[in-house]
């Protein structure tokens, strides 16, 4: 009853702030005043949100959680009916936390719009005056600030407005939604402590789609249940598809699941899982054992009707677990706990990648006649649509993911402490772990990898590593004082595997960090390698049989000679002792760890 009276009041002084404005229309935003043709610069977005803080201090609150490459603050606004602005105030009022973010890709800019109207109906106009009575709203009107400010017409050709819109990459030319993992960008390491900091229980990421012409005005995506805590998952479910996406439709919205055509010319030939993985922000939230939603506008509605269609999703999302907050707080904590207790299951198995499920289901795609032409521009077949004719198509949908390569977890990771950008890594991600005062020697269970295979480009700054053959090796490593001990009886677990495991599709391995490990440092000379062949050759018959199976199966290797000798030299003791190939990240098993705790104890260090 008592915060009930106090949300009464704030909303009261609110909204009498409000009565003394100039006129009626002082809290018409910018793109709004503009009839949506435009949407406000940086500056202009932050000067609209300082007013609203100074007209409901105590419920709209702002912070600058980071600086971009190019110097530019990164603002936050914390939004709470009782001033619940910090993350110890909300979890004293078990008050679910919910993290709304727009542009990550700043061309696609709706969920600032929406986000600023939103807030106004919330904190001064009265709208929604109970929205935030059982949550904390944190909101991210611009994440990719530089990228937001290097505006163009001429930057998103397949979109329908506004005028002139921001760049997808940041100032660096890095994609943040491909940064959560690997998190090279300043924005992405800001926005990871900020997570850190709140730990939010719902992560709702604002995007425009691109692709094919249909008539909804916004499609939406929810992480697969195999990737997710079964209780997140069954949250999820039931919030968003049972409850707020038919309370969306009622107001004239029209929403589809996310639509990846399998062919982009042809969509009768069905939908498929675009692929969210680790790097994203709802594969994030996934390994952080969260729930999310990515709202994606259809590129082709009208501006003014995107942002409404972010404004009415968002609003029924906030209403729906103002409602019924405490589902969602148990549906976190129980993932967190099941993550903690895993640890404790020698059996247990987690997946790193997925495949398609063979099982279709069937779908209604709401869209619009089309034609099927041959170009002689691209000598293939041009899709033109007809928005005039709306037309259903049963089509088969593919979404469905299963697991597919999945590992036995280890009871703890081990780290030397000369791996400084591993260790990096884990303090971004706020990964726990123990450092070791003094040297030891322990036992564990090693990696080898082999015929590593780069891309033939760069993607986002960097080569991936394709493929590689791998097999467990056990070593016996002494371990410098300083080195880091990484247990997986926490609630980040999941990170942690797929950083430190390097078959993970975004491990720290994929994405180059330890390139180094499949460099040799010394070499042969050829004067050397020629007499040492001939030694290897006259001790070991099956060694030639190999080099005579490589002459005649490998010209390529037969009409190299550096490769020839590169052979004998790869087959010596001088190469085995470089250790080419050896993962420095150790797996410790339960008993591992036990034994490794007691002479961690033994040491002295606490």
């Amino acid at each position: 009853m008592r915060r009930i009276l106090l949300s009464t009041l704030l909303g009261m002084v609110a909204m009498t702030a409000h009565a003394t404005g100039s006129s009626s229309t002082a809290w018409i935003t910018p793109a709004e005043a503009a009839q949506f043709r435009t949407t406000p610069s940086y500056a202009e977005t932050r000067a609209y949100l300082e007013r609203l803080q100074k007209a409901a201090p105590g419920i709209i609150h702002l912070e600058t959680f980071g600086t971009t490459p190019e110097g530019r603050p990164m603002t936050v606004v914390i939004a709470s009916s009782d001033g619940a602005f910090t993350p110890e105030a909300a979890r004293a009022a078990h008050k679910p936390v919910v993290l709304l973010q727009a542009g990550i890709h700043p061309g696609e800019i709706e969920g600032k719009d929406a986000g600023l109207m939103l807030l106004r109906d919330i904190a001064v106009t009265g709208k929604y005056p109970h929205a935030l009575d059982r949550l904390v709203l944190v909101y991210i009107p611009v994440f990719s600030v530089d990228g937001h400010e290097n505006s163009s017409p001429y930057h998103r050709i397949n979109q329908n407005g506004p005028d002139s819109m921001g760049f997808r990459g940041q100032s660096q030319y890095l994609n943040l939604n491909r940064d959560y993992v690997k998190a090279d960008a300043p924005e992405m390491l800001a926005w990871l402590k900020l997570w850190q900091q709140w730990l939010p229980d719902f992560l709702i990421d604002v995007h425009t789609t691109d692709g094919a012409d249909y008539q909804y005005d916004l499609t939406w995506y929810t992480e697969d249940p195999h990737k997710l805590d079964p209780a997140v998952s069954a949250w999820q479910q039931d919030m968003i598809v049972n409850h707020a996406m038919p309370a969306y439709e009622k107001r004239g919205h029209l929403a589809s699941i996310y639509l990846e055509f399998k062919d982009g010319r042809d969509p009768r030939k069905g939908i498929e899982n675009f692929g969210s993985g680790q790097r994203f922000s709802t594969g994030y939230a996934a390994l952080q054992n969260r729930p999310a939603l990515l709202i994606e506008t259809h590129m082709l509605k009208p501006y003014a009707k995107r942002v409404h269609a972010v404004y009415d999703l968002v609003e029924l999302m906030l209403e729906q677990i103002d409602r019924h907050p405490a589902a969602l707080l148990a549906a976190t904590a129980k993932a967190d706990a099941d993550t903690v207790a895993r640890a404790r299951d020698a059996q247990a198995r987690v997946p790193l990648t997925f495949k398609a499920d063979p099982q279709s289901t069937k779908f209604e795609l709401k869209g619009y006649a089309f034609t099927l032409s041959h170009s002689d521009i691209s000598d293939s077949a041009w899709i033109q649509y007809d928005p005039s004719q709306p037309k259903t198509y049963s089509i088969d949908n593919w979404n469905g993911l299963l697991p597919d390569l999945s590992i036995t977890p280890p009871a703890a990771y081990v780290v030397p402490v000369q791996w400084t950008a591993i260790i990096d890594k884990l303090d971004a991600h706020g990964i726990h772990y123990q450092r070791i005062e003094h040297p030891l020697t322990i036992h564990a269970e090693g990696y080898q990898l082999d015929h590593p295979q780069w891309a033939g480009k760069p993607f986002e700054g960097h080569l991936m590593l394709r493929h590689f053959d791998l097999h467990a090796a056990p070593r016996e490593v002494t371990l410098p004082a300083g080195s880091v001990i990484v247990p997986l009886d926490q609630r980040a677990a999941n990170v942690a595997i797929n950083l430190l495991e390097p078959q993970a599709p975004d491990s720290l391995l994929r994405w180059g960090f330890l390139d180094a490990v499949f460099e040799a440092k010394e070499y042969g000379e050829p004067r050397v390698l020629e007499k040492l062949a001939r030694v290897l050759l006259a001790k070991d018959p099956s060694l030639k049989a190999e080099f005579d199976r490589k002459l005649h199966d490998n010209p390529a290797f037969a009409a190299d000679g550096d490769a020839r000798l590169a052979f004998f030299f790869e087959h010596s003791p001088w190469y085995a002792a470089q250790h080419v190939g050896a993962y420095p990240v150790l797996r410790l098993d339960a008993a591992q760890w036990r034994h490794l705790q007691a002479a961690h104890a033994s040491t002295g260090t606490p």
